[in-house]
């Protein structure tokens, strides 16, 4: 109980959530009965299934053997960063953001077994791949699906008017990547014993992890969730018990005060609004929107007031860069690495590269879309 409870007794900020949503709730309308509403429930059941899924391969000690076969092949620091944050950025954009960094956060961490490594940095650059990547393709994240359906675009179409935001900002990021890593060789750590791996546990959550995304395709998560449940339960139950569930309830945490924050009248006045801005100033609205309540909501609230155009599309991706709040990717990434300090080193980071975004993805949007 003990190991269940400690997540949610030091998990700043979840408190911090939770002291926001009560202040939220003195100052707007609302009823108790619309808070379970609220919450995107089918993105729960995805991420909890994720975290099961990736803890049983994370346990299964195979990533620890993928990491001494990285950390063997690469020599230097900067082409092995160059490589682990163009896999983020690929993987994402048909793996879906949140699955990339839970099959790459989890590797990245095995590598400080076997070398002196800036793992919290590797962490950070990946949390921005997946947010360059992940936007070329309508199912690379949630937005992008949004922005997709109510378009009713063609699926290469989409890619087509996404690519040149995707491939400024990748490129960008890569080159960053390359300043920010030196070229230094990795230093490996000697001595160090070749721990073993499960085999059984290891290809039972590979097939479950299959059959998971197979199952979020066809719209019965929930049913393949309970699979997965059921084969924990009976083949490695104490998995259960180590994984962060805290996380999730964080997530539940922002669905609800994101639902609270939009009762607040100046917001709602300004939603309202929307519709007559111009082109830079819903561009910038969408982006900066984002910073405070995350790009996915952002995309929910203005597509009442705005069509779902390549613009809004832009913006919103743009605005998962900058503040944590801005992707909940950025907070999958950060959650998983454990370390206190890069919370404050993800901005350093981060914002620059949403400044950046901003103004080279406007200047390229006027050079390709202005008349």
């Amino acid at each position: 109980m003990t190991t269940l409870l400690r997540p949610f007794l030091h998990d700043r900020f979840l408190h911090l959530l939770v002291v926001l949503g009560l202040l939220l709730a003195c100052f707007v309308p609302f009823t108790f009965a619309e808070l379970p509403r609220a919450v995107d429930w089918p993105t729960m059941v995805t991420l909890c299934g994720l975290l099961m899924l990736t803890k049983g391969i994370e346990a299964s000690g195979y990533f620890d053997v993928l990491g001494r076969r990285l950390v063997q092949g690469f020599h230097r620091q900067r082409s092995l960063a160059l490589f682990l944050v163009a896999a983020a950025a690929l993987l994402s954009t048909f793996l879906t953001n949140d699955v990339a960094l839970f099959i790459l956060v989890p590797l990245t961490l095995s590598l400080r077994k076997y070398s002196a490594l800036p793992i919290a940095r590797l962490i950070i650059f990946q949390a921005l791949a997946v947010n360059a990547g992940s936007l070329l393709t309508p199912i690379g994240n949630p937005q992008n699906i949004l922005l997709w359906r109510h378009a009713g675009s063609g699926f290469f179409t989409f890619i087509g008017q996404m690519a040149p935001l995707a491939a400024m900002l990748t490129a960008s990021l890569l080159l960053l990547t390359a300043c920010c890593f030196s070229g230094k060789r990795i230093e490996r750590h000697e001595h160090v014993e070749e721990s073993g791996w499960q085999r059984p546990l290891l290809w039972t959550s590979a097939v479950l992890y299959g059959v998971f995304l197979a199952a979020l395709e066809l719209d019965l998560a929930l049913w393949a969730l309970g699979l997965v449940v059921v084969v924990f339960l009976m083949m490695a139950r104490r998995i259960l018990l180590t994984i962060d569930w805290s996380l999730l309830v964080v997530f539940i945490a922002m669905f609800v005060d994101v639902f609270l924050l939009t009762k607040l009248p100046l917001l709602q006045t300004g939603l309202q609004a929307a519709g007559s801005l111009s082109e830079l100033h819903g561009f910038l609205l969408a982006a900066g929107l984002s910073q405070l309540i995350s790009n996915v909501p952002t995309t929910i609230l203005l597509l009442s007031s705005l069509p779902p155009t390549v613009l809004l599309a832009w913006a919103v991706n743009i605005g998962g860069f900058g503040l944590l709040p801005g992707s909940l990717a950025n907070l999958i990434a950060l959650r998983m690495a454990k370390d206190r300090r890069i919370w404050w080193h993800f901005h350093l980071y981060s914002v620059p590269m949403l400044a950046w975004a901003l103004v080279s993805g406007w200047l390229l949007y006027l050079a390709i879309y202005a008349i």
